[in-house]
């Protein structure tokens, strides 16, 4: 049966049609009760085991009933059960990929500064380090090089917590190689994409800039708040989202969700070491889309 077709044959077994009041109230409590009604079938399963033989009828039984109340919502809401399934598994695919098509494509392109003047592009091998000092006014600061040629401002954490932030250039880098997207880092690296003023003003310019420190300052936060994502394999899913909604309008917006939560684990799985060490060296690959510590 197709779940229209169901939808369709549910509506006439229902006993309060209106579109508003008891109509809406009751089906939302039938969904309640019926989830109710499923955990104790399955507290039962707990409790009795395999003496519990019905199960697999009680538990069935319930499904149905709350697909019947999801059916009969959706209808009082001029939706399809067809039409909400297949958003549901856009949306799912979107976060997980398909299992049984294997791990999603890297989204294109691969680089956004490919065709570019080579003064323009980022390097394609980078060999990147951060290195700690402390002030005598007890300050501690990181200073970036790149290559072998130093870049920007001594950053401090800017706070009165030490919480390492002064190592973010860190998640800026590795944004680079995973997603090919810095407009900080190519502000601060004189590889703006001048030779277009279109992609110059809107890409590189001081709105992207802008996006890009909120996005990092942002993870950056929830990160903090799950130390350092250590022993985390998956970021919570509406923190990826507030990512996307962020960039939107800029061109990394093509980078999907998988996409984002690899580079993110990627950049602290980096970043810890470093903070722990006070500075390290590492190794940038944009064409392989790898990063690694080196000795």
């Amino acid at each position: 049966m197709e779940l229209n077709e169901y939808q369709n044959k549910a509506r006439a077994t229902d006993q309060r049609p209106r579109r508003e009041g008891d109509g809406i109230v009751v089906p939302l409590l039938g969904i309640a009760g019926e989830a109710g009604a499923l955990l104790t079938e399955y507290k039962k399963l707990l409790r009795d085991g395999p003496a519990y033989a019905s199960f697999p009828e009680q538990v069935s039984e319930e499904l149905g009933d709350i697909l019947w109340y999801v059916a009969n919502l959706a209808g009082k809401f001029d939706l399809t059960l067809d039409g909400i399934a297949v958003a549901n598994l856009a949306k799912t695919a979107t976060r997980w990929g398909d299992r049984d098509s294997g791990p999603a494509a890297w989204t294109r392109p691969h680089l956004f500064d490919e065709g570019f003047p080579e003064a323009e592009q980022f390097p394609r091998q980078m060999t990147a380090e951060v290195s700690e000092s402390v002030e005598a006014n007890g300050l501690a600061t990181v200073r970036l090089t790149i290559d072998g040629k130093a870049y920007g401002d001594p950053l401090s954490d800017n706070s009165t917590n030490d919480d390492g932030y002064r190592f973010h250039d860190v998640l800026h880098l590795v944004h680079i190689a995973m997603l090919s997207w810095s407009p900080t880092m190519r502000r601060l690296m004189k590889r703006k994409r001048k030779s277009q003023p279109t992609i110059d003003v809107a890409e590189d310019g001081a709105r992207a800039t802008i996006i890009d420190e909120g996005v990092v300052e942002m993870v950056f936060d929830y990160a903090r708040r799950h130390n350092f994502l250590d022993g985390v394999e998956r970021i919570d899913y509406e923190l990826l989202r507030a990512v996307k909604r962020r960039t939107s309008s800029h061109e990394v917006s093509v980078r999907s969700v998988p996409e984002w939560e690899q580079a993110i684990l990627e950049a602290y799985r980096i970043w810890r070491p470093i903070r722990a060490q006070g500075g390290e060296r590492f190794r940038l690959d944009l064409v392989e889309r790898k990063v690694e510590l080196l000795e």
